[in-house]
């Protein structure tokens, strides 16, 4: 599986069959050059993961992928926990995944998961929600205004992927003092990845 980090919460993951795209938001940048895409999936409405400057672009380059939110976006198809989706012969299970909290006075989005290939990559978008499948590959959210470092690492022993690749960093300044804990506190067998930008890493 091929995998290509555009910053933030914006992955391409090349199954070999399929290339998706998770989350291209505002933090993340040149994802809309990116073509042969099958899918575009969205996991919630926030801005940092999805960019609707850029999108259109994006899916005039990209014009046979189907676009996939949880919610009303232009021409998207709207999908919901316990929908399966096919591309070629990759399948995408969406899965109950809440937006964390982030205050209680602040509405909160409808998030969702997105599980490939049965656990081979697991995307949460902003939630700390485990699958019950095994996971392969996960894109680990490292900080936010719904988490300490602590969560996320707490969150990486239970999935206890075999590699994780941190997303949802693009707050942080020194983004190396986050990953240095989660290195350090990763369970043994558990190697955490940090993706360099817009480079092409098989895991």
């Amino acid at each position: 599986m091929l995998i290509v980090h555009f910053g933030h919460s914006c992955l391409l993951v090349d199954t070999g069959a399929a290339r998706l795209l998770f989350d291209p938001g505002t933090f993340s940048s040149d994802f809309e050059q990116v073509d042969g895409l099958d899918a575009i999936l969205i996991t919630h409405e926030h801005r940092d993961h999805v960019d609707p400057g850029k999108l259109p672009g994006l899916r005039a380059t990209n014009p046979g992928a189907r676009l996939i939110a949880p919610f009303d976006l232009d021409g998207a198809e709207i999908v919901k926990p316990g929908d399966a989706l096919e591309f070629n012969d990759t399948v995408v299970n969406v899965i109950d995944a809440p937006h964390e909290v982030i205050h209680s006075t602040i509405e909160l989005p409808v998030n969702v998961g997105y599980l490939v290939d049965h656990g081979a990559f697991y995307h949460p978008g902003d939630s700390l929600t485990v699958p019950e499948q095994r996971v392969d590959i996960l894109g680990l959210p490292t900080a936010a205004p719904w988490m300490k470092v602590s969560d996320a690492a707490d969150f990486l022993a239970k999935v206890g992927p075999r590699k994780a690749v941190p997303i949802h960093e693009a707050i942080l300044a020194q983004t190396e003092i986050f990953y240095r804990v989660l290195v350090g506190t990763a369970p043994e067998g558990v190697e955490v990845v940090v993706l360099p930008r817009g480079e092409a890493v098989e895991l």
